[in-house]
């Protein structure tokens, strides 16, 4: 199988009885298939509460089998376990937990393009692609709204999983009674995003870390306003609102002792770069601009030439959410 693409032929549909002992199984000979997006997360202002999908993919073909064999190819490859403890395996498990069944072993394998412990949500789309399996292989028919709950509350924030299950831009949030709630919208089409990733990782346990315990009303307010501009200025097309709608003080001012010219790059100026945030925990960016200046990625990559980091920048459109067949 090619990265990035699913080959029809490959998948096969199934039926499936109810969770328990009639539950049927899969046919041993043939696979699902099922694509999720990365996902960038925050958007700047908007921390644990915005994100956005975007078009680099974790692939998974599976079937019931008659013991658990992983398979792995792609980015990062090394660090992606092929054991017991695989994260895929760990959320199915989880899931059927949940449910009072019992996960039957399955046949996996893994093609994975997101850079990992790069601020890309690769741990979501992990954990989606883990609760959509354990849907499947259970029988349990779970709606698109289902599957958000379960893998926002395994996650503990929606962010990362509403983008991944949703696609495109989302705002999302948890209510009081532990139900997740996403709202999926759809970028102004003369507006673009990249991604620049540097050569090295910034685990989220450590970017979390850093973090004050509470925040002044002053920094709430600030932060508030900024995503309400943000998501209507991106929906709407206005660049007037840029760069102020990006403005952060809830965590990239914490975080950029962790990613060397992080305060650099929230700060750059030119034409068509409406600004640029920390993707989720980072250290990747998150660049926005107009479509044709392209070049303005290039600053961000310049920034961390000077810092002595290589980057890469991924050239992506927002992605559909996840994708069975």
């Amino acid at each position: 199988m090619q990265r990035g693409k699913i080959e029809p032929s490959a998948c096969t549909l199934f039926k499936f009885d109810v969770c328990g002992p009639e539950r049927s199984r899969l046919v041993a000979e043939n696979f699902r298939c099922l694509r999720v997006p990365a996902s960038s997360a925050n958007l700047g202002p908007g921390f644990d509460a915005l994100g956005l999908a975007v078009g680099v993919y974790l692939e998974c073909r599976f079937r019931i089998s008659d013991r658990l064999t992983i398979r792995a190819t792609g980015r990062d490859v090394e660090s992606i376990s092929t054991g017991e403890d695989n994260f895929i395996w760990q959320t199915a498990l989880k899931v059927a937990s949940d449910v009072g069944c019992t996960m039957p072993p399955i046949e996996l394998e893994i093609d994975n393009a997101i850079p990992l412990g790069k601020g890309l949500g690769s741990s979501a789309a992990a954990l989606t692609a883990g609760v959509v399996i354990a849907d499947e292989a259970l029988g349990l028919h779970w709606p698109v709204q289902k599957v958000l709950d379960e893998a926002a509350k395994i996650e503990g924030h929606p962010d990362n999983v509403a983008a991944c299950v949703l696609g495109s831009m989302v705002a999302s949030a948890i209510d009081s009674v532990g139900i997740a709630h996403a709202v999926r919208l759809e970028l102004h089409p003369k507006f673009a995003v990249a991604v620049v990733v540097p050569d090295f990782m910034l685990p989220t346990v450590e970017a979390r870390r850093v973090l004050p315990d509470s925040y002044s009303k002053a920094d709430t307010i600030f932060n508030v306003q900024r995503s309400a501009l943000l998501i209507t200025a991106l929906a709407t097309g206005t660049t007037s609102a840029f760069p102020t709608a990006l403005e952060d003080r809830l965590h990239q001012p914490y975080r950029a002792p962790l990613v060397p010219g992080l305060d650099e790059i929230t700060k750059l100026r030119a034409p068509g770069l409406l600004g640029c945030a920390l993707s989720g925990a980072g250290p990747s960016i998150l660049v926005f601009y107009e479509r044709g200046y392209e070049s303005v990625c290039q600053l961000v990559c310049d920034v961390f030439k000077a810092r002595g980091h290589a980057s890469e920048i991924m050239w992506t459109e927002l992605a559909d959410g996840y994708k069975l067949t």
